[in-house]
C-alpha cells in the first residue's frame, strides 16, 4: 500500500471525540462518484482486470470483497503483477518489508490476497457497506486517510478524473501539493470496468444496512393471554384446575 496508508488518525472529516468521521467522508466520495468525469482513455486498463475476473471472484468469495473492489485495489498496489501481493505490492513468496510488513510468504497471489483482505488493516472482509459510497470510503482507507484529514480527493481514488488536480504523499509522512499521480484511480477505473462488464454495480443507499433486519412475515400464532394461556404454563394448569373445581360443584348442584 502506498506510503500513506498508516496515517488512518486525525481525518479532517472528524467526529467530535477525534475519530475519523467515515459516515461524512463516504457522503464525500458519493457526491464525487456522481460529478466525476474521466480524463482518461481507461478502456485498455480495464478491459485488462476484467478479463481476470475469475480469478478476484475466488478471492471474493473468501472474504466478502466485490471482485471489482479486489481488481482496483490490485492495479494501484501492483499494476496488475500476479507476482506482487495485494497488501502493499511486494513479492508475495516472501516475507513483505513494506506496511504491512511481516506477511508470508504464500503459496499464492489467491492466498496472499484473502490475507491482505482479512489479516491487515482496514480489515476489508469485515466491511458491510457497498453502496457506492461505502466501497470508494473502504478503497481511501485502504491507501490510507492522510488526504481525508487534509480536506484534498485522494489520487488512490480519483487521479486521472477531474475531481483531481494534484497533491500526493512522495514518501512516509511527506506530502507535495504540486506533486501529481499519473496512475489511474479507482473510482476511474472501476466506471471504465461497468462500462465493459455491466453485472459489476453496487447495493443502493435503500438497501444498505449494519443491523439486522425485522421479521416482515405474519405472526405464527396467537398470543398467550389469560382466557388462552400457553400450552403447560402454570397459567394453563391453573386453568385446568378452576375448570375441574367448577365443573365439580356444578355436578353437585344438578344432582
Amino acid at each position: 500500500m502506498s506510503v500513506a496508508r498508516n496515517r488512518i488518525h486525525g481525518v479532517h472529516f472528524k467526529r467530535d471525540d477525534g475519530t475519523p468521521n467515515l459516515k461524512t467522508l463516504r457522503e464525500t466520495n458519493s457526491v464525487r462518484w456522481l460529478k466525476l468525469r474521466s480524463l482518461r482513455d481507461l478502456r485498455s486498463v480495464a478491459g485488462r482486470l476484467v478479463a481476470a475476473k475469475s480469478r478476484y471472484e475466488l478471492v471474493a468469495k473468501r472474504t466478502g470483497v466485490p471482485w471489482a473492489v479486489i481488481a482496483v485495489i490490485h492495479e494501484r498496489e501492483s499494476s496488475q503483477s500476479w507476482s506482487a501481493s495485494l497488501a502493499q505490492g511486494d513479492r508475495w513468496d516472501r516475507v513483505s518489508v513494506h506496511v504491512p510488513a511481516g506477511r508470508g510468504p504464500f503459496a499464492s497471489w489467491e492466498e496472499a490476497a484473502v490475507d491482505a483482505l482479512v489479516n491487515c488493516p482496514p480489515y476489508a472482509a469485515r466491511w458491510r457497506d457497498w453502496t457506492i459510497g461505502g466501497a470508494l470510503t473502504l478503497l481511501e482507507h485502504y491507501n490510507g486517510l492522510g488526504y481525508a484529514r487534509r480536506g484534498v480527493p485522494s489520487p488512490y481514488i480519483w487521479a486521472g478524473t477531474d475531481q483531481y488536480r494534484s497533491g500526493k504523499y512522495v514518501r512516509d509522512g511527506v506530502y507535495d501539493p504540486l506533486a501529481i499521480d499519473r496512475q489511474p484511480g479507482c473510482a476511474g477505473l472501476l466506471k471504465a470496468m461497468m462500462a465493459i462488464d455491466p453485472s459489476i454495480s453496487f447495493v443502493s443507499d435503500g438497501e444498505e444496512t449494519l443491523e439486522p433486519r425485522p421479521p416482515t412475515g405474519p405472526p405464527t400464532s396467537s398470543p398467550a393471554s389469560i382466557s388462552h394461556p400457553e400450552k403447560g404454563s402454570i397459567g394453563a394448569l391453573f386453568a385446568a384446575l378452576v375448570k375441574r373445581i367448577f365443573g365439580r360443584r356444578q355436578g353437585g348442584i344438578g344432582g
